[in-house]
Order: structure tokens, then sequence, then C-alpha cells
């Protein structure tokens, strides 16, 4: 089983982790080694991640002597060498492939403008905040949802990203949009980006990979609900 030769050192709610997670529950990757870091803790800082990841980031995966540190590469990777595996996460026809890889990779953007507002006060020292930052990230986040809010329109009811196929859009995308609506999201103000997490959520693989300190109850700080 070529699941038994791989090892995952991850942490609960981290989206980059939570990439990579879904990628191995779709190509049928279920047994793999792996271990569950604190980041409060400093784990991702350990002996053990830097060894064979020197940035010190979760995740750090390995499949026999081959280390693939960055999700997105994780994801990359597993389609590539296991592509005949589990689900097909790169749609075949061009278009439907352009469309995917353009909108995972602005997924990096979204990521970064989510980041940018919940995760303020965790970057920035308490004497360099400013509420006009805040609020320019805030804006930002505004115009990025908008984006998405039209893909998704365009691409219709009951679409995935890049059309009728879950694809890799999906995996590396999905878990930005969950971590929006645990912080507090109108789904009233966002109905498509709403819609799309409740065609995701009971998905087996992003099920499976559910970050467990969610399962413990909600998000206590809705730093979105005002978006």
């Amino acid at each position: 089983m070529a699941a038994k030769s791989m090892t995952l050192l991850w942490g609960s709610g981290s989206c980059p982790c939570w990439r990579a997670m879904i990628a191995l529950e779709e190509k049928n990757l279920q047994g793999y080694n792996h271990k569950l870091l604190s980041f409060d803790k400093m784990e991702h800082k350990s002996q053990q991640v830097l060894d064979i990841n020197p940035r010190g980031q979760l995740p750090t995966f390995k499949h026999g002597d081959t280390v693939v540190n960055e999700s997105y590469a994780i994801c990359l990777y597993l389609e590539s060498h296991f592509k005949s595996q589990g689900n097909q996460l790169i749609p075949d026809g061009p278009e439907e492939q352009a469309l995917m890889f353009q909108r995972m990779f602005e997924g990096l953007t979204f990521y970064e403008k989510l980041g940018s507002v919940i995760y303020y006060d965790w970057y920035v020292p308490e004497g360099e905040r400013h509420d006009s930052a805040l609020k320019r990230n805030k804006d930002g986040l505004v115009v990025e949802l908008g984006l998405w809010e039209g893909y998704l329109s365009k691409q219709g009811s009951g679409s995935f990203l890049a059309g009728k196929s879950f694809s890799l859009a999906d995996v590396v995308v999905f878990p930005t949009v969950a971590f929006l609506f645990r912080f507090g999201l109108s789904a009233g103000r966002y109905p498509k980006l709403a819609e799309y997490y409740a065609l995701l959520k009971d998905r087996p693989s992003i099920k499976a990979s559910w970050p467990p300190h969610w399962l413990e109850g909600p998000e206590e700080e809705l730093l979105l609900k005002d978006i």
C-alpha cells in the first residue's frame, strides 16, 4: 500500500494542511502515517519538522524518500503520481483544465485576503495595529468575495469551481470558504458562496479531514459577521 510509505505532519485548522488531507482522501490514500502538531506550542518549529522542512511550516509531507512541503505542490504531486487512483482531480478538457488552474492559483490570493482579516491580531504586533489598516484589509476581502460570488454565479447552481466535476480547484479553495463561514460570514449576503459551501461540506473527503477542533463547537469570535 502506497499510503503506508507516506507521512504527513499537520495542524488542525490550517487551510494548507486541510488541502493536502482532502487530496489524500480523494486519491484513496487513507491509512497514511500522520502526526497532529500544535501551532500554539510552536511544534511546527520543532526539529522533527525542520529536518524535512527548513521553513518550519505545515503541512510537511514525505512519500518514501520524496519530500513535498507546499500544500499546492502536495496536491499536484498526488494527482500526478496517482492519476489512475481514486477521483480524477484534473479535468481532461483544455478549457476546464485552464479554468481549474486559474481558480486554483487565484485561491492563494483569496486565502491571503481572508488571512489579512482573521489573523490580523496574530500577525501584527499590538503597538503596530491600526483600525484604518484593518478596515483596508476588510475592504479588500469584500472585493475578493464579490469576485468569487461572480465566478460561482457564472458556473450555475450545483457546479464546482471549474465546471461540473470536482477538481483540484475545489480541493484547495474549499478550506478557505469553510473558514469564511466558521468566522461568521453572512450566507444571506453571499448566497453563492453559501450554496457552494453547502454543496461540499458533506463530501466524504471533506468530512473525513474536517479539522478536529472544529467539532468541539463554533468559533467564539465571529470576525466576519459584518463583512
